[in-house]
């Protein structure tokens, strides 16, 4: 599904790269899991698969096509889906205004459709009540759980996760490990998770660990 061909990221000059000349490929209807010391480069290798970045040197192809040929606004909005750490929801709407909008914005299948929103709602724990009041309203748990719905009520096959647990305690982080799981398994997507949790890489299909500017599969 996605491919990274000699990829390379640096701030200044070349001789100073995070990584470079990086060959990897991710499939859909697995989960990854990147690791790394704090400062190795991982969250920016996150950037570049997630379009926020371009890479100085390589290419990443998406199912056969440059993503420069698709262009990061388009690949952003249609191909793949962001979880972050500190959720990104939008603070003045509720659970489902949430899902609703990003089933807006990204033209989902599923656009303008409440009964499926709540349904994904239901499924990752959140109560009708819940769902309808000010997002702020919940705990972190709940709220990473309305991120990871929004994912789900989207279409992109691609989804990305800068430390999605970082802000969690132990059994909501295995709630979210299991949910991710699911959207790889059962709803055949790509999940690509930044992490420094073990038990986090170790539910992953596969590890990738970024050490000496360079990637190497733990497992």
């Amino acid at each position: 599904m996605l491919e990274l061909k000699q990829i390379g990221y640096w701030y200044d000059r070349e001789e100073n790269s995070l990584f470079k000349n990086v060959d990897l490929t991710f499939e859909t209807g697995h989960s990854y899991a990147i690791v790394g010391q704090s400062g190795s480069g991982k969250t920016t290798l996150l950037s570049l698969i997630a379009g926020l970045e371009k890479p100085k040197a390589g290419e990443i192809i998406l199912n056969g096509q440059l993503l420069s040929q698709i262009g990061l606004t388009k690949y952003r909005q249609k191909k793949v889906s962001i979880v972050f750490q500190s959720y990104n929801l939008l603070t003045y709407m509720s659970p489902l205004n949430n899902l609703l909008t990003a089933m807006a914005v990204t033209k989902s299948t599923h656009e303008g459709d409440k009964t499926y929103a709540r349904e994904m709602l239901r499924k990752l724990g959140l109560t009708d009540e819940q769902m309808t009041k000010n997002v702020q309203r919940l705990s972190g748990g709940q709220q990473q759980r309305v991120a990871i719905a929004r994912t789900m009520c989207c279409d992109a096959k691609l989804v990305v996760a800068d430390e999605p647990t970082g802000n969690l305690d132990e059994e909501n982080t295995q709630e979210v490990i299991q949910l991710f799981q699911t959207i790889a398994h059962e709803q055949d997507r790509c999940v690509i998770i930044v992490t420094h949790e073990p038990d986090v890489a170790a539910a992953c299909d596969y590890s990738y660990r970024l050490a000496h500017h360079e990637f190497a599969l733990e497992k």
